[in-house]
């Protein structure tokens, strides 16, 4: 691996740690005015300072990101489709290298639709990136995106779409956490982030999740919703910032959240 990919990479995987707080707030490339994200700068300017990375598209970042704010970028380049149209999964490339490389990104990121008609595409558009990558040392987030079918949600498909990404070079695999997860770290040779998903239902919840998918072998999460749609968000990014890199269990994570919220830790 070249310098400047080690470096890339210590920029979204923290060396003291060997683990990742990426915060996902690219939900607009296909959601739209997502709630609580409808005003992207005003959620994302009070979070900058807890996430390790931020993962966003070419417009929110250049219109709502101070370039001054030291940030590390995971840049979504993929889309072409909307939540309204037929088919969600039949996404493209729509940001170029050069274009990554003019806003300094720590790396980029692309959904892959496996099991869909648009499976070779994807897959193809992943390949791509990796061979760009590889070329300017800029690492690839494969995103095994289920699309609106979220019962596919089990590890025997979710292993499949993860070493499917990792063998085709993907340097990172973002995925959702799933019953007998480990067998999708074990099963994967590039480190993997799991997705918040959905809002879950309580905090601790969402605490037990990041816990589980540790210990299971994940090297963190690359979560939004569960975070800037929640009343408390900086709470809920530093408990799991707790969690992550600090190896907090989710009582104490917990803990830690209230004591946040109610104002007894600054």
């Amino acid at each position: 691996m070249d310098w400047g990919m080690k470096n890339r990479m210590s920029r979204i995987i923290q060396p003291d740690t060997g683990r990742a707080v990426m915060l996902a707030l690219d939900h607009g490339y296909f959601l739209g005015p997502t709630h609580r994200l409808e005003d992207p700068r005003e959620t994302i300017t009070p979070l900058i300072p807890y996430a390790d990375t931020i993962m966003l598209t070419r417009g929110v970042l250049r219109t709502s990101v101070d370039p001054e704010a030291n940030t590390n970028v995971v840049l979504r380049v993929s889309g072409g489709t909307s939540i309204v149209g037929p088919h969600l999964e039949n996404e493209g490339i729509t940001t170029t290298f050069e274009e990554a490389i003019r806003l300094n990104v720590a790396g980029v990121g692309l959904s892959v639709f496996i099991g869909t008609e648009y499976e070779r595409q994807t897959l193809l558009g992943l390949s791509e990136l990796v061979n760009q990558g590889e070329k300017y040392g800029i690492p690839v987030l494969g995103i095994t995106a289920v699309g609106k079918e979220l019962e596919k949600r089990d590890s025997r498909y979710l292993s499949l779409c993860c070493r499917i990404c990792a063998e085709l070079g993907a340097h990172i695999v973002k995925t959702y956490y799933c019953e007998d997860f480990e067998k999708v770290t074990a099963s994967c040779p590039a480190p993997i982030v799991i997705a918040g998903g959905p809002k879950l239902e309580t905090e601790l919840d969402v605490f037990k999740m990041t816990y589980d998918a540790i210990n299971k072998g994940a090297v963190g999460v690359d979560m939004g919703r569960n975070i800037w749609q929640h009343d408390h968000p900086i709470a809920m990014i530093r408990a799991i910032r707790g969690v992550v890199h600090e190896n907090m269990k989710p009582k104490e994570a917990h803990e830690l959240f209230i004591d946040i919220k109610q104002g007894k830790v600054t």
